[in-house]
């Protein structure tokens, strides 16, 4: 039987001696102890190990072929192709049918040809590449979150689902988002109206006093204009009486001519720091009640913030660029458009907000929102036919008109920043000292001494002579 198994073994490793073989590594050479276990063999999967024994065998067993395949190139030669990452036994017997050695196969993922991808897809990266049972073990540090994840995604072609992350990442991970939030308002309103009343003793007396057109054109406005003298205080601005005689004939002609302008700026900075792929919450403002009436018909309080609202989640994506995922608002109380119900006055709220994605690098800026607004209200009334009089039928016209214009733009700049030291920070509270007693109430002064070291220092001997600051003109 033995011989047997000798002569079909030569014959096989003859055939396979014409036939090249996939991936062969060199060859191995265990020390073979009776009856006891050799050290483990690591073989890549879907490579080939050859392994040379000390002692001839006669019958080879593999406990799991489903992780590495073996065959006989000769008595002392064995041919190991691992097939799936695991552990499985060799099993060599001996002539006699004694048992010579189990040996552990250890498959692992093949992480030569690993390395050479991820050199060639990151190259400079120091990452460090193990094997650790049937998976792959990453560590090192990185430059960048994105190439973390690159690498990720390369190991787990090799090994999926099978790898550990001990990679950490370099370089400056904080942000310092910039948002600058700008809003004009321009409001522009004209009007012109007129009124004519006619009164007097003609016609038997029986004229009675005869209105014409106009919002002015009220009983008291057209005797007022009738009587020749001015409107009272407050009456209108931008009205004037004209008033005469003609025999038992009185004329009054009252005209108004209105324009308004209106420019309203509004501006906004917000700074705020985080951590990259960390939330950051920023609000400036307050809190307003709300009263909400619950299902029991109790009323309860919620509070509503308004002010300016920023949160951010910034991710350092590789090097210096940014990816930055954010929602900023700004908000106000506006009572004119409020309500009252059940004796409580609720007043709503103005509210310009914006939530994006964007992706820019240090320093760089973008416009993330704008907005134009422009409503325009034209307005004419008249007397029927009367105003359709040529020159004349002016006096028997009113005409409105009105336009808003409001424009708002929301800029955004990140900035890769790192920690300084406390004395190189100041703040606005640090150039200003108390005064003493004789500042005070001899010198009129209600600061003192500016501070003349450190960073307050060095802030204190700025020359803010001028305009400076925000400044409207």
């Amino acid at each position: 039987m033995a011989r047997k198994g000798l002569i079909a073994t030569a014959a096989f490793g003859l055939a396979l001696a014409f036939v090249t073989l996939p991936a062969v590594g060199h060859s191995e050479t265990l020390q073979v102890m009776r009856g006891s276990p050799s050290s483990a063999l690591q073989v890549p999967m879907n490579r080939a190990v050859v392994v040379e024994s000390d002692t001839p065998f006669t019958e080879l067993s593999i406990a799991n072929p489903g992780i590495a395949d073996i065959s006989s190139l000769s008595d002392r030669t064995i041919y190991v192709l691992g097939k799936l990452p695991g552990r499985t036994t060799l099993t060599l017997l001996g002539a006699d049918g004694r048992l010579i050695t189990n040996v552990e196969v250890q498959v692992t993922p093949d992480i030569a040809e690993f390395k050479e991808r991820l050199e060639q897809i990151l190259p400079g990266e120091p990452i460090e590449v193990r094997t650790a049972n049937d998976g792959i073990v990453l560590s090192g540090t990185v430059s960048s979150a994105a190439r973390l994840d690159r690498a990720l995604e390369l190991a787990q072609r090799y090994a999926p689902d099978r790898v550990s992350n001990l990679m950490s990442v370099g370089g400056t991970q904080q942000v310092m988002l910039r948002v600058r939030f700008a809003e004009m308002q321009r409001s522009v309103s004209k009007s012109l109206s007129s009124s004519l009343g006619v009164s007097g003793s003609a016609l038997g007396g029986n004229l009675g006093i005869l209105g014409g057109n106009g919002t002015l054109n009220t009983a008291s406005a057209v005797t007022t204009a009738l009587g020749g003298t001015n409107l009272g205080s407050g009456t209108s601005s931008g009205a004037y009486l004209f008033g005469f005689n003609a025999g038992g004939l009185e004329v009054g002609l009252l005209l108004e001519a209105l324009e308004e302008r209106g420019v309203v700026r509004t501006l906004a900075e917000p700074n705020l720091t985080a951590l990259s792929g960390q939330e950051a919450k920023f609000l400036a403002g307050g809190e307003y009640p709300v009263p909400v009436s619950q299902d029991s018909g109790s009323v309860t309080v919620e509070y509503k913030p308004f002010g300016v609202e920023l949160n951010f989640i910034p991710r350092v994506v590789d090097g210096d660029l940014i990816n930055l995922e954010l929602e900023a608002s700004v908000s106000s109380i506006d009572p004119s458009n409020g309500f009252s119900v059940n004796g409580f006055t609720i007043d709503a709220f103005r509210k310009r907000e914006t939530s994006t994605t964007v992706e820019m690098r240090d320093g760089e800026s973008f416009a993330i929102a704008g907005l134009l607004a422009d409503d325009f209200t034209d307005l004419n009334n008249q007397i029927p036919w009367l105003g359709d009089v040529p020159v004349l039928g002016a006096l028997f016209r009113s005409a409105e008109y009105a336009r808003q214009q409001t424009e708002l733009v929301i800029i955004v700049t990140p900035h890769l920043v790192t920690p300084t030291r406390g004395e190189a920070l100041a703040l606005p509270t640090d150039r200003v000292t108390l005064p003493t007693e004789r500042d005070l109430f001899l010198m009129g002064r209600v600061t003192g001494d500016a501070p003349t070291t450190g960073a307050a220092g060095e802030v204190a001997r700025q020359d803010f002579s001028g305009s400076y600051g925000y400044v409207l003109e």
